[in-house]
């Protein structure tokens, strides 16, 4: 080992590690952890970490940031409110989406979305490519070229107007996916049934926020996650299943996932901590609990939970989603909106870490190790980001979220650094806070101040890794229309 002087030393912290939890001091050196032990040397600057939990900054998978949504509205947050936001929550890495609208450019859209994370992104990043088009230029020219380049992991709709994909089109998707070595990441929910039942409320005079929830049957979510599985199993390819709300969509990933289908899912906070009683709010109040999926109900909290526990979900993302509660946003259809009018989504980059510190961790849902690989281990691994993200190592990006738990935060959006003006837990009490937070070895927060500037963060190319590779059995019919692979003359035989 080199007898160069550590940059920082974090001393005396209880630092979860990959093999474990100890307590140990971190060296880091050239924006990576150089060394952990024991009475490490010293640092020419020294973080006293005693008393405190040291634990790997947050990977979220799953942010909308500085975005144009499906029904044409910029959400609330540019790059450097979010990463910001993200920041000051304890989170030093964020996969958003550059996301693609009907007649666009693939590459261009990727593009222009580099340009607005280069200027303003103050934590690392990456990208999921949204595919709203999926036309031979996007799938044979532009996306073979984009995951080369290390943007690895695809998002699709099945539901929303302007962006959704039917069955065929998800399946050219999975198959341009499975050709690239590229994961798919799916919005999961039956259209049709969306549809339906909004017509029958507003033929009703439902029109409220209060609404909304039945708009989005459990159904919904439970027949798509199951279609998923079905084309997963016909083309080979794995499948990331997000947001999950529902028990009996978590069911279905948990059968699929012991048949042996490679599929993944996430579930976020507002689904663990929210229900549907809170969109029911006087007037137009509710809109500011309104998402998609729709928040449901407390046994579906206690099953998604349950899930977590038993590995059945592997990610806890925030789906930051923030539009204000005003004409930018929530009420762009005007003063008296019907529900469905009204922008689908919640603010919650920054609170995401907070929240589920103080449930699985403080109230003992989960524990501390559990709550790692949920918010950050994982999330790295799935997406093609580990080791370099998501574990304190050897060699690892030093980027470290120091925990005091005894800290006591009562969340308000007057606390909050991003843009939508409101938090949908105003009031709620969490302990536990991430008073320092490294990003690759710079100080980014301490003592509620920023100390790193707009641009300063850096894309994060990728391979997609061992999750997007497919187990090698392709259902039959599927391998018979590939003439030259092996799987086609093992399915001729049969």
């Amino acid at each position: 080992m080199t007898d160069e002087a550590f940059s920082i030393v974090i001393r005396g912290g209880t630092v979860v590690l990959p093999q474990g939890v100890a307590r140990v001091d971190i060296g880091i050196r050239d924006e990576i952890i150089a060394a952990i032990g024991e009475h490490l040397g010293a640092g020419i600057n020294e973080i006293n970490a005693a008393g405190r939990i040291v634990a790997p900054g947050g990977v979220d998978p799953h942010a909308h940031i500085e975005q144009i949504s499906g029904g044409g509205l910029l959400n609330a947050d540019s790059f450097e409110s979010a990463t910001t936001s993200a920041a000051f929550g304890g989170t030093t890495t964020v996969i958003p989406f550059a996301a693609q609208h009907v007649g666009c450019a693939l590459d261009r859209v990727v593009a222009d979305y580099h340009k607005l994370a280069d200027r303003g992104a103050v934590i690392d990043y990456a990208f999921h490519m949204i595919l709203a088009d999926p036309s031979e230029q996007t799938l044979k020219t532009h996306l073979p070229k984009l995951v080369k380049e290390g943007h690895s992991s695809i998002k699709v709709f099945m539901t929303y107007d302007r962006i959704k994909l039917d069955d065929e089109q998800v399946l050219d998707v999975l198959a341009a996916a499975r050709d690239n070595g590229a994961l798919v990441c799916v919005h999961a929910e039956n259209h049709g049934m969306i549809t339906f039942m909004s017509k029958r409320l507003l033929a009703n005079g439902l029109t409220a926020p209060s609404a909304f929830w039945v708009s989005h049957p459990r159904l919904a979510e439970v027949d798509a996650i199951q279609r998923l599985v079905a084309m997963s199993q016909l083309v080979d390819q794995p499948i990331m299943v997000f947001h999950i709300s529902t028990a009996e969509g978590a069911e279905v990933v948990r059968r699929a996932r012991a048949e042996g289908v490679k599929l993944f899912g996430e579930t976020c906070p507002h689904y663990l901590l929210l229900t549907a009683d809170d969109v029911n709010k006087p007037g137009l109040e509710g809109a500011k609990w309104m998402c998609s999926p729709s928040l449901r109900t407390a046994s579906d909290q206690d099953a998604l939970w349950q899930a977590l526990a038993r590995d059945d979900l592997q990610v806890l993302s925030s789906d930051h989603a923030p539009y204000r509660f005003d004409s930018s946003g929530k009420l762009s259809a005007g003063a008296n909106p019907t529900f469905n009018q009204i922008a689908n989504g919640l603010p919650g980059l920054e609170v995401r870490l907070p929240l589920l510190f103080d449930a699985a961790v403080m109230q003992g849902r989960l524990g501390l190790e559990r709550f790692v690989e949920l918010t950050s281990t994982t999330p790295a691994k799935l997406y093609g980001l580990y080791p370099k993200k998501g574990a304190l190592a050897i060699g690892s990006d030093a980027d470290i979220a120091i925990w005091n738990t005894t800290k006591t935060v009562r969340l308000s959006s007057s606390i909050l650094h991003d843009r939508a003006g409101y938090t949908p837990y105003e009031g709620r009490v969490v302990k536990g806070w991430p008073e320092t937070v490294l990003s690759r070895g710079r100080v980014a927060v301490r003592e509620g101040t920023l100390h790193v500037t707009p641009g300063s963060g850096r894309f994060l190319p990728r391979p997609a890794g061992d999750a997007a590779k497919p187990i090698g059995r392709p259902s039959a019919e599927f391998a018979y229309s590939i003439p030259n692979s092996a799987s086609a003359q093992r399915a001729s035989v049969a």
